[in-house]
């Protein structure tokens, strides 16, 4: 009875009895047979349609069956390839392992023993077929995943900046400070990050998450924030919470972005030396994020007209961080954040003079006045 779905086999041998013999023979169970009398011949019709098994004699002219069998090796490593021979020497059949045939048959050879060995032959390959197949179905399922994952970051990413830009026009309806000026902010804190040498994500992550550098201003009274004179040491304690507030309004989040925001609300007043505040933190305990807004803080709020001071040019902004006034000391900031500022003046010129906006020069406010 003929079994059907059995299997390809390629026969090849340059005796056509012996051809004729074994192809009717596997014919006559069930499998589609491509028999070839040239070893070249053969060759060609493998690389245009691979069987599940090729059957080769071993003695054959121009193409033996050693040099077929380490041409499909080059480009098909899968297809199980069975040598027939009528020498039984040792070299020949370790010639033939080196070679990774499937199985080596002698001649005579039975008709059971040759089916047997190339129903095995095709169970090996499907069995490859399979595997590869799955293995194929798992990359495309990993990719697929990969991709929605990616998606999915990308999605919570924009979320998260865009619950920071709603959170910040919040935060500008209770400070003086506008749009450009948060934008400044952060345009300052990632070329400051890019100068000190901070990954390409550092530098994107700061430049968003320092725009919620002031978030905590929602909470203080409107009598104290909007002050057009001077604030008493007790209204100053009060201002300061602006950033303890801050840090407690972004605190628990799970994305980087909003970590990094909740850290510089409560940090972006601390000073190297330990003399700034909510916690009087000095050195290394204050946060990379911290220790750069708050020299691109003070840069800006130098820069920016407010009603009890006027704004200053670019270049007394940056001589007094850098060599200090009556309020403003080196020693604030971090070392490694002042080397860079140093590298990228015209940088923060550029930014300021491109993002400049004059709608709050009229503004009531007390951004700066105790900035030191």
């Amino acid at each position: 009875m003929v079994v059907r779905d059995a299997g390809s086999v390629m026969v090849v041998d340059d005796d056509p009895l012996l051809l004729e013999t074994a192809s009717l023979l596997l014919s006559s169970h069930g499998f589609a047979v491509f028999s070839y009398l040239d070893g070249r011949k053969a060759l060609e019709a493998f690389r245009k349609t691979p069987t599940d098994v090729v059957l080769t004699d071993v003695n054959m002219p121009i193409v033996n069956g050693f040099r077929l069998l380490e041409t499909i090796r080059t480009f098909d490593t899968e297809t199980p390839v069975i040598l027939i021979t009528g020498n039984a020497e040792f070299d020949i059949a370790v010639q033939a392992i080196k070679l990774q045939a499937f199985e080596f048959i002698v001649k005579p050879f039975s008709g059971p023993g040759l089916i047997s060995v190339v129903e095995r032959g095709i169970s090996c390959k499907r069995l490859v077929q399979g595997k590869n197949k799955e293995r194929d179905e798992l990359k495309m399922t990993v990719e697929h995943r990969t991709d929605e994952l990616a998606k999915a970051l990308r999605s919570q990413q924009r979320m998260s900046r865009e619950i920071i830009e709603r959170l910040t026009t919040a935060a500008e309806l209770r400070d003086e400070d506008t749009g450009r000026h948060i934008g400044r902010i952060g345009s300052y804190a990632g070329v400051l990050a890019q100068a000190i040498g901070k990954s390409d994500d550092f530098v994107d992550t700061i430049t968003c998450a320092s725009a919620m550098h002031d978030i905590g201003k929602i909470g203080i009274p409107d009598a104290i924030l909007f002050k057009p004179a001077g604030l008493t040491p007790e209204e100053f304690e009060v201002i300061k919470k602006h950033t303890v507030i801050g840090g407690h309004i972004l605190r628990g989040a799970s994305h980087p972005l909003m970590q990094m925001a909740a850290s510089i609300a409560l940090t972006h007043h601390e000073r190297w030396d330990g003399t700034g505040y909510p916690k009087g933190l000095s050195g290394d305990q204050i946060p990379p994020e911290g220790r750069i807004v708050i020299l691109a803080d003070q840069y800006d709020a130098l820069r920016s007209k407010r009603v009890y001071k006027p704004a200053l040019d670019h270049e007394t902004a940056c001589r007094i961080i850098l060599e200090g006034d009556n309020q403003t000391r080196p020693e604030h900031f971090d070392p490694v954040v002042m080397r860079a500022f140093r590298v990228t003046t015209d940088r923060f010129a550029e930014i300021f003079e491109t993002n400049y906006d004059d709608t709050c020069n009229n503004c009531q406010g007390i951004k700066g006045l105790y900035l030191q």
